[in-house]
């Protein structure tokens, strides 16, 4: 199970960045040769990224390089470089349809080919940043066995929903939709960046939310925010008890070879163990919460 509580934001074109933003320590650093990235800088900063991709620093921590459309002048030798580079995902921007991962994909398999990187190793991830991709977020998240999450993408949502970011009710649809697309594929679901960087009541409460509704994690675009979504996915104390009593009972009843395991009078069946066996792994990330 890889823990993707925190997938942090950087721009391929910040050298500075990238080459210290291991010490943050989130979950999943992405280098964005995307919206980050000015025209002017895009061939500079698809060679500095695919030189990060194999600092040493980096082969301890999960790799995401975000490419341009592969409808633009950009978009194909992004992927070659990142996938020439090592890189663990590669994250699709604005994907609309399954023909999107589809086409992706058939350019990632030739590029491994070629290098001679293992067939399979490139992983994907899709990003939802439309009324199209969110209608179709579950034929997305299914199009490949290299998929492992999608993320949803609020500023373009928003504008192609031609509304704009408020109190959160505007993408509660889309969060379903891409967070029940996910499950059903058995992938992990992204949630979308917080801007505000001062204010983080606000980002604390989107955290809750998105937390509770069952997202994997958020892609964040500050260091600062890593520690506080960390802290907030991290479990309670009594969190982590009871998940300790949990695995200690169920390992306990296969050892009897028990049909039926029980726990202060209650069953135990496998989504409760494989909860507490969750919440244990959070808490061996996070600690608990403080």
């Amino acid at each position: 199970m890889t823990l993707r509580r925190s997938m942090l934001f950087l721009p391929g074109s910040n050298a500075a960045m990238l080459s210290t933003a291991f010490v943050y320590k989130p979950d999943s650093i992405m280098f964005d040769l995307e919206d980050a990235v000015s025209l002017r800088e895009k061939d500079s900063a698809r060679l500095l990224v695919f030189h990060a991709l194999q600092l040493p620093v980096y082969q301890d921590i999960e790799t995401v390089v975000r490419i341009n459309q592969l409808s633009t002048p950009f978009g194909l030798k992004d992927l070659e470089a990142a996938v020439r580079g090592g890189v663990d995902v590669v994250r699709l921007p604005k994907t609309d349809s399954a023909e999107d991962v589809h086409q992706l994909e058939a350019e990632i398999l030739r590029i491994e080919k070629e290098c001679g990187r293992k067939v399979g190793s490139t992983k994907l991830m899709a990003a939802i940043e439309s009324a199209a991709g969110v209608v179709n977020a579950l034929s997305i998240a299914r199009s490949s066995e290299r998929m492992i999450g999608i993320a949803l993408a609020g500023f373009d949502y928003v504008m192609d929903m031609q509304t704009e970011r408020g109190d959160g009710s505007e993408l509660y649809y889309a969060r379903c939709a891409v967070l029940h697309a996910a499950r059903a594929a058995g992938i992990d679901a992204f949630d979308v960046v917080f801007s505000d960087l001062n204010d983080e009541e606000g980002f604390l409460k989107e955290v809750d939310l998105i937390k509770r509704l069952g997202f994997n994690g958020k892609s964040l675009i500050n260091p600062r925010q890593i520690e506080l979504l960390h802290n907030a996915y991290a479990p309670t104390q009594e969190e982590v008890d009871y998940a300790k009593r949990v695995v200690a009972a169920a390992a306990e009843g296969e050892r009897q070879g028990l049909g039926v395991i029980s726990l202060n009078g209650k069953m135990i069946d496998a989504p409760i163990i494989n909860h507490a066996h969750r919440v244990l792994q959070r808490a061996d990330a996070s600690g608990v919460r403080k």
